[in-house]
């Protein structure tokens, strides 16, 4: 039965005026990467809450969660301004199935996503389970500016751990940015250039792909695969995309 638990701001990194990441201690139930937990505030008397997407990994005793103030996002710009050690509500225990436990096993996995929409691709990627599981795999992420990429100390770590293994490819929508790709992932998708720089097709006889983030991007994306032969992947119908909204 889920409850509300109070936890403890660890640390808020404030990487933009609009960009953060907060740590949180919580003694919350073990959970799976790429689960979300509904995070909670009191606010003019009543309780705000909203599900994120876990950044850390479930190794970690310490929970992340990677954010974007909204313009008119009450619960998202209160939690811009908590201090360390402000008291935070987290739900228990952790839910979602955008988790490697319900994606076919393959040859290769990409990871696709918009802006903190990678948070759950980070948690993964931080486990033992797509290396065991993957040969190749590639993490794309889209954001508008560059200041809105993070979290790329991370990025190279994993590849230098894990070498040819593993790839990263970076769209930057609103600037030029040296070695990323200015545009839209759906449009380098379709042309075929994202597949070219990362040197790896997107093969419905090998791949896997898990999108998450900006739903329109999600959306058009599902259809270009499916154009390609991809499926949905369901419970009762194992195919090769699975999706998660993230916004």
């Amino acid at each position: 039965m889920s409850e509300w638990l109070e936890g403890k701001v660890v640390e808020n990194i404030h990487w933009t005026d609009s960009l953060f990441s907060l740590k949180v201690d919580a003694d919350i139930a073990p959970y799976s990467a790429g689960q979300f937990a509904s995070l909670a505030l009191e606010i003019d008397g009543e309780r705000v809450a909203r599900p994120y997407s876990f950044l850390s990994p479930p190794q970690d005793k310490t929970l992340e969660f990677f954010f974007y103030t909204a313009t008119d996002g009450v619960l998202s710009n209160a939690l811009y301004d908590l201090k360390v050690g402000d008291t935070i509500l987290v739900k228990n225990p952790a839910n979602g199935f955008f988790t490697l436990d319900e994606v076919p096993a393959s040859r290769d996995l990409w990871l696709i996503g918009t802006g903190t929409g990678i948070a759950p691709f980070l948690s993964i990627l931080k486990t033992d389970q797509p290396w065991e599981t993957y040969e190749s795999i590639i993490l794309v992420q889209g954001v508008r500016t560059q200041s809105d990429m993070q979290y790329l100390d991370l990025i190279t770590g994993l590849r230098e751990q894990y070498g040819e293994r593993f790839g990263f490819q970076a769209f930057v929508s609103r600037e030029q940015v040296e070695g990323t790709i200015q545009g839209r992932i759906p449009a380098s998708i379709e042309d075929g250039s994202l597949e070219q720089k990362v040197n790896l097709k997107l093969d419905v006889a090998h791949s896997q792909v898990m999108l998450c983030g900006n739903p329109d991007m999600v959306k058009d994306v599902v259809e270009l695969l499916k154009a390609r032969g991809f499926a949905k992947n369901l419970r009762r119908k194992p195919g090769h995309i699975t999706t998660e909204n993230y916004w």
